[in-house]
């Protein structure tokens, strides 16, 4: 019988542009566990010269998505490394039912007991707003919003000084609205799974970034235990 590692096991999910990404790494920053981005990992394991590593270059080079077998592999091999020995967060997985189903079969061999399913719950319109309006520095990343995260100094950086600035392509009304739809028909099914074994909390995504940061302490129990 495996026994059950100690430590804060948590799954983000929500809508695209819900905020789980920045919230994800709030949370890696205030209790110190791993952050694991399915779209990092993707990018870091197609460095590795190993076979899924290999595979993984081909299918990104070729603007192919990762199979579920290939991400579910990655995911696997991820959390079995010594850093997520004490906890981890997961961003953007699983987003599929079936992906769900393993995860759990995944989880309960490795004796990891995930301690909360956290989904943020943002309106439609909201993340329609958020998105369309946000826009990066072109030369280190930096990401800012229209409306809710301008730089300090019109045009320039608030990081590196840089004055130029973009917005993703796929960034738009249609490819947003697009999204929404499959993240309803694919992912959402994985809501009712975790709700049925009583994993399921949601926190309401609206508000600013500090704001929905102390809503998830709260429902995660973090600031009582800090206390």
């Amino acid at each position: 019988m495996t026994d059950t590692k100690e430590g804060l096991f948590v799954v983000f999910t929500g809508a695209p542009g819900c905020g789980k990404g920045t919230q994800a790494r709030i949370l890696r920053e205030n209790t110190h566990i791993c952050h694991l981005s399915t779209g990092e990992m993707l990018r870091e394991f197609a460095k590795k010269d190993t076979p899924l590593g290999r595979e993984l270059k081909v299918r990104l080079d070729r603007g192919e998505f990762a199979s579920d077998e290939m991400i579910i592999e990655m995911v696997k091999s991820r959390i079995s490394e010594p850093d997520c020995a004490c906890g981890f967060i997961l961003d953007g997985f699983p987003r599929t039912l079936p992906q769900a189903e393993v995860l759990a079969d995944l989880l309960a061999e490795q004796g990891i007991k995930l301690d909360a399913v956290l989904e943020i719950q943002v309106p439609d319109e909201i993340i329609m707003e958020r998105i369309l309006g946000r826009y990066a520095c072109m030369q280190c990343g930096a990401g800012y919003h229209d409306k809710f995260q301008k730089p300090k100094i019109y045009g320039v950086c608030d990081v590196c000084g840089g004055t130029e600035f973009a917005r993703r392509k796929d960034d738009n009304r249609t490819t947003v609205e697009n999204r929404l739809v499959n993240y309803r028909l694919l992912t959402y099914p994985t809501i009712p799974f975790f709700e049925s074994r009583g994993l399921l909390k949601t926190v309401d995504g609206t508000g600013t970034i500090d704001a929905v940061s102390r809503k998830i302490e709260d429902v995660l129990g973090l600031r009582a235990a800090a206390e």
